[in-house]
């Protein structure tokens, strides 16, 4: 006998669920910084605009690296098999991805110091490294959320201290070869998404830049540069929602007998049944979709319109919330394993328990008073926009 429902227990799950959604989603908007970052290079004769774009993203960095850090951080805590069998066996993906995060951090601070060793360009070359692929390999991993990972899991394995030295998880071969998750960035449906992503982070990128920036010549070259990006993002990423909704997925199905056991199956269109069965998120993802477009299309058709960031902003959040609770929820496989689909991960059989779930719930209370410092400050940053007399007249530019 538990001394709680199960009810509860599942709705703490998908409650946690949520909330590291939530912040995923956070995250893939503050990837604009990676985003605008990638276009360093193209400025490099004129020093002033160089120097605006980099106060104007690295002003920010931080706010990307902290969520990239309490995303992890929820996910470990909420979910820790998905934590302990991704970043246990796809380790190689991880490690890189988080060098990115280093690198930029490191360019940053260094890059205007007198005798650093690599040059203010060197530095530069590296937030652009950082700039585009921080966003492909984060969406890389994302896309594995769908599909798959080379993986096994037995929890029996946690009292064998023989082979596996208690490891219940075990990363598998890709055609022979352990490559410990690198081979995420060689499934093409990832590359798709991961691309999506990258050209998702320098649209949002460029909107930003029209509305932190005030400068003729930086809203005249972004503005240009807006159309070609966003048809290679919305190309992309149309593709991959149309494999999304139209690929086999692994669904937990429990026993009539045992709600507590069960097994996965495979079901054809997983994720077009999902948005049918689960209307709110479906309403969700549409209305994010309609503002990401929206956000862009008053950009470029209204001459002096600078807020698209906030309007394209808050829909690249409600489209990534909707497609991650589409991994999740509704007893779906959010990490299918290609090794052994019994090996699934689901919210069900990856969570914490409910003790550290319920205990979680009551810090996560606080949630709505750290966005709201985040919202303060993000505002005190922003209360002139930065200009070349800025630049040109101040010390405290990176």
């Amino acid at each position: 006998m538990t001394s709680y429902s199960l009810e509860t227990y599942s709705f703490l799950q998908h409650y946690w669920w949520l909330l590291v959604s939530l912040l995923g989603a956070l995250l893939v908007f503050l990837l604009f910084v990676q985003g605008g970052q990638t276009f360093l290079i193209g400025t490099k004769k004129d020093k002033v605009l160089n120097q605006m774009l980099v106060n104007s993203t690295g002003r920010k960095w931080e706010f990307t690296l902290t969520t990239l850090v309490t995303f992890g951080g929820a996910f470990f805590a909420s979910f820790p098999l998905f934590y302990s069998t991704s970043f246990g066996g796809a380790y190689w993906v991880w490690i890189i991805t988080c060098l990115m995060f280093v690198i930029q951090a490191i360019s940053y601070e260094y890059q205007s110091k007198h005798g650093n060793v690599l040059g203010k360009k060197g530095y530069q070359t590296l937030l652009v490294i950082n700039g585009i692929m921080a966003p492909l390999l984060l969406g890389a991993i994302v896309s594995t959320l769908f599909m798959g990972g080379n993986f096994t899991i037995d929890k029996s394995q946690i009292y064998d201290f023989g082979a596996m030295r208690g490891a219940i998880s075990e990363w598998s071969t890709y055609n022979g070869v352990m490559l410990h998750g690198l081979e995420a960035v060689l499934n093409p449906w990832n590359l798709v998404l991961g691309v999506a992503v990258l050209f998702l982070a320098r649209v949002t990128g460029l909107l930003y830049f029209i509305n932190n920036i005030d400068d003729s010549v930086l809203q005249a070259k972004a503005r240009k540069s807006l159309p070609l990006n966003a048809i290679i993002f919305v190309v992309l990423f149309v593709a991959y929602v149309v494999k999304l909704i139209t690929m086999t997925g692994l669904r937990y199905s429990p026993s009539a007998l045992d709600p507590g056991v069960g097994s996965f199956v495979q079901e054809s269109f997983l994720y077009w049944h999902n948005l049918l069965q689960m209307p709110i998120v479906l309403i969700i993802f549409l209305v994010g979709v309609l503002l990401v477009l929206l956000g862009i299309g008053l950009t470029l058709f209204k001459k002096n319109f600078r807020k698209g960031v906030w309007i394209e902003g808050v829909g690249v959040v409600l489209a990534v919330l909707a497609m991650l609770l589409l991994a999740g929820w509704n007893n779906t496989a959010y990490y299918p394993s290609l090794a052994d689909a019994q090996s699934s991960l689901s919210i069900k059989n990856s969570s914490s328990s409910f003790y550290t779930l319920r205990a979680m719930s009551y810090v996560s209370i606080l949630i709505p008073f750290v966005l709201a410092y985040i919202w303060f400050a993000w505002k005190s940053i922003d209360s002139k926009k930065i200009t070349r007399k800025e630049i040109e007249s101040s010390e405290h530019t990176y």
